[in-house]
């Protein structure tokens, strides 16, 4: 993704997370939930993949206080707190997202875990501006910033697959591309993302809470997971060829020593079998 900086509006979208790809999406909203998206400008797009995927908004996913994970994705089954999501379309071949939404590689998904650690200047750029947006329908203008920021360290180390939109109608059209080290924002940061939003209008005389609005992890099926790292494999080479060696030179070490000690166990015998001959003829 081009370094560039962004100026756009965040805004309180209404959207449907629905837990199992099999049930279908309730209308009487028991499970509607909304999040905070913040569109991006059409000059940042993803460099590496067959199409253009051109940006078009991100957004995130949290839990509550009460259980602080939140992330759509594990990693070796741990969840995260949270999961940072920027959502590409294919604009070599659609007008828009909603266009490529439910093509076969419409969209492309750059998805960050997060976790507690320390305070984060990057993602502050945009919760503190979460106190502008706290009620359904509200709108604020954040000031440009590098999108890049968000992104962990080592951004070339990820998981990538084909996968789902984990908002219905949850369309198989997903190009999944998640980042393997996560970032941190600090404890306060993530409570403010828990406890800010609601997802209600200002004027609702029953508020709701803003919580929990990420989709259950889904069966992984026969899905292919590209691996863009090899330290893992590198590491293992390594130590194998290390350990080899060492086997290797044990055994030339332990076969010259038992070669050596069989020479000496040799003239040994030669110098006492002469005296064993000359008592023999001694006693003849």
């Amino acid at each position: 993704m081009p370094r560039g900086s962004l100026h756009a509006a965040t805004v309180l979208l209404l959207l449907i997370l629905k837990e199992q790809p099999s049930s279908p999406a309730p209308l009487n909203g028991s499970k509607w939930t909304y999040f905070v998206k913040l569109n991006l400008p059409p000059d940042m797009h993803i460099q590496g993949l067959p199409s253009r995927y051109t940006a078009t908004q991100l957004h995130l996913h949290w839990g509550d206080q009460n259980d602080p994970h939140g992330s759509e994705h594990t990693v070796s089954g741990k969840h995260f707190a949270a999961e940072l999501h920027i959502v590409h379309y294919n604009s070599d071949l659609y007008p828009n997202a909603s266009a490529a939404s439910n093509k076969s590689e419409g969209l492309a998904v750059l998805a960050v875990l997060i976790e507690m650690g320390s305070f984060n200047p990057s993602y502050d750029k945009i919760f503190s501006h979460l106190q502008h947006v706290k009620y359904k329908g509200q709108e604020v203008l954040i000031p440009g910033f590098n999108v890049e920021e968000l992104l962990p360290e080592r951004p070339a180390e990820y998981y990538r697959y084909r996968g789902s939109l984990t908002t219905p109608p949850c369309n198989p059209t997903v190009i999944w591309t998640v980042f393997r080290n996560p970032v941190h924002i600090s404890q306060e940061q993530l409570l403010a993302l828990e406890t800010a939003l609601y997802c209600t209008r200002m004027d609702d005389p029953a508020p709701r809470e803003m919580v929990k609005n990420f989709r259950q992890v889904q069966k992984f099926d026969e899905r292919l997971v590209y691996i863009s790292f090899q330290q893992g494999i590198v590491l293992s080479v390594a130590l194998a060829g290390v350990l080899g060696i060492c086997i290797i030179l044990a055994v030339s070490i332990w076969l010259f020593r038992r070669k050596k000690s069989i020479k000496k166990g040799d003239n040994k015998g030669v110098i006492y079998k002469p005296a064993i001959r000359k008592e023999t003829e001694d006693h003849a």
